[in-house]
């Protein structure tokens, strides 16, 4: 099969339990990591589906990588190439497709519980558990494009998940591994300080983790369920 494109917009927010799940499933894919100086194709003939991570700005900068990203994601739903975003990769499906991407009712960073909403399709990516425990770190959110399916929420933020056809949009990091998370608390952050001290919904170094042996195991097993439904609509020829 043609190999998946993944789209990194920052050097620290990899691919992490994605690629290596691809990896075990003998799946090809390609990074373009455009911090590292990767610029974005200007078309997928060449990939099979499209892959889109996160990153620390906002879905709204003015930057061409995020329009390059808006403008794939596009073009692979308009040729049946199936779309997976994390976090600001979901954020950027919604603005592609013509959603708002703004600032969330509460940020969240750290563990935080998700409720799936009733209904077969959400039950079919998420599972049959009412919820799940999932790593977040977002500050904005994204509103649900027209034609998308919701499939779960927060507390803090009403939209978590949706589904148009086989295209995922996530804001939480489904993605992560215990090296992700530990880079990521080890970093010296001054929004994420300031944000600790005003938000109860954004946890510190220590509860990140803390967090990695209660929360980890299901989390990867959520992540994997989520990638093999997503993988099943990916053209093989």
């Amino acid at each position: 099969m043609k190999p998946i494109l993944i789209l990194q917009h920052l050097s620290a927010d990899g691919p992490a339990h994605f690629g290596t799940w691809l990896q075990r499933q003998g799946v090809p894919f390609e990074v373009r990591n455009t911090e590292a100086g990767d610029g974005f194709p200007d078309h997928l003939h060449e990939h099979a589906a499209l892959a889109v991570l996160g990153g620390e700005m906002s879905a709204n900068d003015p930057l061409p990588s995020l329009r390059r990203a808006e403008d794939l994601i596009r073009q692979a739903m308009d040729t049946g190439r199936p779309v997976i975003g994390h976090c600001l990769g979901g954020q950027l499906m919604a603005r592609a497709l013509g959603a708002r991407v703004v600032d969330s009712p509460a940020p969240e960073v750290g563990w935080h519980a998700i409720e799936r909403l009733p209904g077969e399709l959400p039950r079919q990516w998420l599972g049959d558990a009412d919820g799940a425990t999932v790593f977040q770190w977002h500050y904005e959110a994204f509103e649900l494009p027209p034609g998308a399916q919701p499939l779960a929420r927060s507390a803090a933020c009403p939209h978590q998940a949706f589904a148009i056809g086989p295209h995922l949009g996530m804001q939480f990091h489904v993605e992560v591994d215990a090296a992700k998370v530990r880079g990521w608390a080890a970093a010296d952050d001054a929004r994420w300080r300031e944000a600790c001290a005003r938000h109860v919904t954004v946890h510190g170094p220590e509860r990140l983790l803390d967090g990695l042996a209660r929360e980890l195991p299901a989390h990867q097993a959520l992540a994997e369920r989520v990638y093999a439904r997503w993988l099943a609509a990916v053209p093989r020829d």
